[in-house]
C-alpha cells in the first residue's frame, strides 16, 4: 500500500480518470457545454512553448540562436567538435535551420559552450 501526501483519495483519483477517458480517446473535448472547455490560444499570443524565449533586453540574432542551440544541445554535449554537435542535433530532432548552421562550424575546433558555437558562426551578442 502506498502512503504519501496525496490530497486526493483513491476513489476521487479513479473518478477523475473516468472523467478524462473520453478526452483521451477522442482527442477533443467531450462536454456539451462549451464554457467547460479551456479557451484556445489567441492568434497574437507569444510562442512561449515553441519558439525561443530570450531574456529581457536580449533581442539580437546571436541571443536567439544561443537560446535555440542551448535548448537542443543541453550541457552534457560539451566539450564537443562539430561532428558531435551535429549528431546531438539530429538525435534531438532540431530544426533544419540549426543543423544547417552547425554544418558551417569549423571541423576540428572544440567547443566548450553554446556561446562558443554561436561565436564561431560569426555572431556576437549585442552590448
Amino acid at each position: 500500500m502506498q502512503r504519501g501526501s496525496n490530497r486526493l483519495s483513491v476513489h476521487r483519483d479513479e473518478e477523475m480518470k473516468q472523467e478524462l477517458q473520453g478526452l483521451i480517446r477522442s482527442g477533443h473535448p467531450t462536454r456539451v457545454e462549451e464554457w467547460h472547455d479551456p479557451e484556445p490560444a489567441a492568434d497574437d499570443d507569444p510562442e512561449v512553448t515553441t519558439g525561443p524565449v530570450p531574456s529581457p533586453g536580449a533581442i539580437g540574432e546571436a541571443e536567439t540562436l544561443r537560446f535555440e542551440f542551448a535548448r537542443h544541445l543541453g550541457r552534457t554535449t560539451f566539450p564537443a567538435e562539430r561532428s558531435a554537435v551535429l549528431r546531438v542535433l539530429h538525435e534531438r530532432h532540431a530544426p533544419d535551420r540549426l543543423i544547417a548552421l552547425a554544418q558551417e562550424l569549423p571541423a576540428h575546433e572544440t567547443f566548450r559552450t553554446v556561446q562558443e558555437v554561436v561565436s564561431a558562426l560569426g555572431l556576437r551578442p549585442q552590448a
